[in-house]
């Protein structure tokens, strides 16, 4: 009769260690349950008995009193198996992801963007490298990689050979003659009709406004002006942008500061804005014009103020005419000014900074990266 199957006497920093694992571990783990098989072998307990006491069968039980005579504390590990061999090769994976971060238009497909679905397809049936991958996975693979399904983003980059120049100037006035600088633009096209925007209403019950599809009455631009140290906003509604509304906005800004010295005027290279009247008029009036880069609006610090403009005037109205339309504007201008530093408009600003972000994804006002 063979003899009964038992662990081999344990040595002092073997039984320390068996203690720690079964007292501190969780008992579903496979380490666990094979220290109490081997700490109950040592006992004396019957296999019959181990196997009831751990859930498991006869063999198992005598599989791990073996394996720890022959390789000690070593055969607390489990050995798990390879698994199933991968089906996608890291050459695979990389040719995915080199396929989904490029347009569909350029590998001569009649569509502009990727889908699952799509690029499975193409995947699987195209003639440099066939894969053949479920939508699930691929999503998986995609998201590993960083890589997301995204709106595109546009973005303008100025040609104009003055650019560092002219944004050195407009960032010197605005540091050191911050009470003294001001910014004009105009602000348009302004159609009557309705625009949509955002309100609270009951659910399933949104506030409707009526579909326009004829624009009326013309259009309208606001010349708008602000004052950077006051942090206030003025402006008029014009049929037209012309040299004559330019140099008439200018004249006001001059008012705003009587004293006769000098002030600076940030505006945007538009031709109405740099005629030859205006050049005299400005030399003569001590006002510096500070003309922005060209394809550069982000760099006019009035655009920040247009958003809250559009979103609290224009968002979600109906006007009847442009009469109407500049009364709302005036009545919105009276209420920024008294409330200058509203959380409300603070907000509005910096969603209007983010999306005029320079070229550089620096947004205006913050300090330039220093070169290595």
């Amino acid at each position: 009769m063979a003899e009964p199957v038992r662990a081999r006497r344990l040595t002092g920093e073997e039984g320390q260690r068996l203690q720690r694992i079964v007292r501190r571990g969780r008992h579903e783990s496979v380490r666990v349950r094979r220290a109490l098989i081997i700490t109950a072998s040592t006992s004396g307990t019957p296999v019959t008995a181990i196997a009831r006491l751990v859930t498991a069968h006869e063999d198992t039980v005598r599989d791990v009193i073996n394996a720890f005579n022959e390789r000690g504390l070593a055969a607390l590990g489990p050995r798990w198996a390879g698994g199933r061999p991968r089906l996608i090769s890291d050459d695979e994976r990389e040719f995915i992801i080199t396929t989904a971060k490029t347009r569909s238009v350029g590998l001569g497909q009649p569509f502009t963007h990727w889908s699952l679905r799509k690029l499975t397809d193409y995947l699987a049936r195209n003639r440099i490298r066939t894969v053949r991958i479920g939508r699930e996975r691929l999503r998986q693979i995609l998201r590993e990689h960083g890589i997301s399904f995204q709106r595109t983003r546009t973005w303008k980059e100025s040609k104009d050979p003055d650019k560092d120049a002219k944004i050195d100037r407009i960032e010197h006035v605005t540091r050191n003659f911050l009470d003294r600088c001001f910014a004009f633009d105009q602000f348009g096209p302004l159609s009557i009709r309705p625009c949509h925007g955002s309100s609270w209403a009951g659910k399933k019950k949104p506030d409707r406004l009526p579909a326009a599809c004829h624009r009326t009455r013309g259009i309208r631009y606001f010349h708008g002006c602000y004052s950077l140290g006051d942090d206030q906003l003025w402006g008029v509604t014009r049929r037209r942008k012309g040299g004559d509304h330019s140099l008439a906005t200018l004249k006001s800004i001059r008012a705003a500061r009587p004293d006769g010295a000098p002030i600076y005027v940030i505006m945007d290279n538009l031709s109405a804005n740099k005629t030859p009247a205006i050049r005299t008029w400005a030399g003569k009036n001590k006002v510096e014009l500070c003309l922005t880069p060209t394809s550069a609006s982000w760099a006019n610090p009035i655009e920040a103020q247009f958003g809250p403009l559009r979103n609290f005037v224009m968002g979600g109205s109906n006007h009847p005419n442009h009469p109407a339309l500049a009364r709302k504007l005036q009545d919105y201008l009276r209420w920024r000014n008294a409330n200058a530093r509203h959380p409300d408009v603070l907000v509005a600003q910096r969603r209007e900074r983010a999306k005029v972000r320079c070229e550089r994804q620096q947004r205006w006002g913050r300090p330039r990266p220093q070169a290595a």
